[in-house]
């Protein structure tokens, strides 16, 4: 190898080692900030999915709310969503709102799976992952629960609602968000 090419081997692998050397420090220092129970939930303003303009989860202030962040291409959320549905139809008059959030997946196949199922509670998208990033999801289906005042109460369920110690869960951190 002569040594001008050796000299740019070596200035590449260089610039290579420092690029992932940054990439490491920013992933680290940019961390999600873990979410607390009793602390502020994290706010956003999304699309419907239905295309009728934005929810605002300030707006929502003086309800309990239910967040579940879901996809269609998730096969446990297809089971949930009628436990979902259920909770919404059963506790909407008590001023609980479920809202669901679309995480990363396609406008056509989401807007397909809540027909098919039969959802009638408000759908968001989160089309680019940013909220979810902001609540610090590990994956779908995954639950969090907001009182009136707009804190984050209860149990933050990872996984179908309906499953297992999930369903107790559900009901116990619908009503800490109901009674606060």
């Amino acid at each position: 190898m002569t040594r001008p090419l050796k000299i740019s081997a070596q200035l590449l692998a260089a610039a290579a080692v420092a690029g992932l050397l940054a990439l490491l420090v920013w992933r680290v220092t940019h961390q999600p900030k873990p979410l607390k129970i009793g602390k502020p939930a994290p706010w956003f303003n999304l699309q419907r999915l239905d295309g009728n303009g934005k929810v605002n989860l300030k707006s929502l202030r003086g309800k309990a709310v239910v967040v579940n962040f879901w996809a269609s291409w998730c096969g446990p959320c297809k089971t949930e969503s009628a436990a979902l549905e259920r909770a919404w139809q059963k506790h909407r008059g008590d001023g609980v709102v479920v809202l669901g959030v679309d995480y990363h997946d396609v406008a056509g196949d989401a807007r397909d799976f809540v027909r098919r199922h039969g959802i009638t509670y408000p759908i968001v998208r989160d089309h680019d992952g940013l909220v979810g990033t902001q609540y610090d999801l590990t994956g779908v289906p995954e639950t969090f629960f907001i009182d009136r005042r707009g804190r984050l109460v209860g149990a933050h369920l990872e996984g179908p609602i309906d499953k297992g110690d999930n369903a107790a869960k559900f009901e116990r951190a619908l009503e800490a968000a109901l009674s606060s």
